[in-house]
């Protein structure tokens, strides 16, 4: 565990939370980005152990959470049909969509599996060659180098039988959108280590600078995530608005050039829609006109889908920190990890999941 219980040490927790309670003197609400950080603060009790002063927000970094309902249905189209082997990672096959979810598709006989990585998928497809398998493609940048390469493995093996239903989104256009926003509350954030490990951080520079906030990139243990909310209540107290890397064992200012390099080669910007939050300029990636052939929605020309949101979920005023889980009447009661309206629920980065398994919910 060596690494590991340096991070997770109680004296420098308490240590770090007598230097925030020092250091602050006036409210101020600050927005993890990713929900594993979501996850790891209630784990830990964190948010119960800072002074009253924090308010901490819970963002839009769960790629389960915002893929959008018009995607879920369309796995859903194409995870029906006959000829289709549907691969995915295992928290979508929870996600709800307008009329049920994969696994519910997989009950009813149709061919659905559960992989780790879009490269099984590939291996499936070599294994398979009377079926066409798909790959469904979600996340933010930390998945985009590996779905690059499934593409670029499938072109090098001549594989005509594989595609991916693409939903790849992106952190820095969620951030500005959040930060515009009239119902915007969020005044410093801490930035997702792992996105920032591919990408670097040199994208924030820019968002602190117009908006006025610090960005603190940091990771997701108590250590961690405490050592960014004291970086971020300094800025905030000192009405500066820093980049600032605390993760530099694992972050640096450009990130990695070769997963950025295929990333360019496979996918171009796009307009993204996000699940309860609407469409967001440039917030996502798609495959590039060469690699049309991968493409599961230009393969199965899938049309027609009208998505039907449930009317009770509030998932998306969730995600954009508006709300708490527990400010949403069917938290826990209507909405439960058996009986989920929304992704936030089901996913193991989703904010309603974080609330209910570590008992917000009381």
């Amino acid at each position: 565990m060596r690494y590991l219980d340096e991070y997770r040490d109680s004296k420098l927790v308490l240590h770090l939370v007598n230097e925030i309670k020092r250091s602050i003197s006036q409210n101020w609400v600050i927005m993890e980005i990713c929900g594993g950080q979501t996850h790891s603060i209630m784990k830990y009790g964190l948010d119960q152990i800072l002074p009253e002063e924090i308010e901490l927000v819970h963002g839009p970094g769960c790629p389960v959470c915002v893929t959008s309902l018009e995607m879920i249905d369309k796995a859903h189209a194409v995870a029906s049909m006959p000829e289709v082997i549907f691969t995915s990672y295992g928290d979508m096959l929870r996600v709800p969509g307008s009329h049920g979810d994969l696994f519910s598709i997989k009950a009813s006989g149709k061919d659905i599996r559960v992989v780790y990585s879009s490269l099984d998928a590939v291996n499936i497809a070599q294994a398979n060659p009377d079926k066409q398998v798909v790959f469904f493609a979600i996340g933010f940048e930390t998945t985009a180098p590996a779905n690059a390469m499934s593409v670029l493995q499938a072109q090098q093996l001549g594989l005509k039988n594989f595609s991916i239903l693409t939903s790849q989104v992106r952190v820095p256009p969620a951030m500005k959108a959040i930060l515009a926003s009239s119902n915007n509350r969020v005044q410093g954030f801490l930035a997702a280590g792992h996105v920032c490990t591919v990408m670097g951080f040199w994208e924030y520079f820019p968002i602190s600078n117009k908006y006025k906030v610090p960005i603190v990139v940091t990771g997701f243990e108590p250590v961690d995530i405490l050592q960014g909310i004291l970086l971020v209540i300094c800025e905030l107290e000192h009405k500066t608005h820093q980049v600032i890397n605390a993760y530099s064992r694992v972050v640096n200012f450009e990130g990695n050039k070769p997963a950025q390099k295929i990333i360019e080669q496979v996918f171009t910007e796009c307009d993204q829609k996000w699940r309860g939050i609407g469409k967001i300029a440039k917030s996502g990636w798609k495959l590039k006109s060469e690699f049309k052939d991968y493409d599961a929605e230009v393969r199965f020309q899938i049309h027609g889908i009208q998505p039907i949101e449930s009317p009770l979920c509030l998932s998306g005023q969730i995600l954009q920190g508006m709300i708490k889980p527990i400010e949403c009447p069917v938290f826990a009661n209507q909405c439960t990890p058996e009986h989920p309206l929304g992704a936030t629920m089901v996913s193991s980065e989703g904010t309603c999941a974080a609330y209910y398994r570590y008992g917000r919910s009381l």
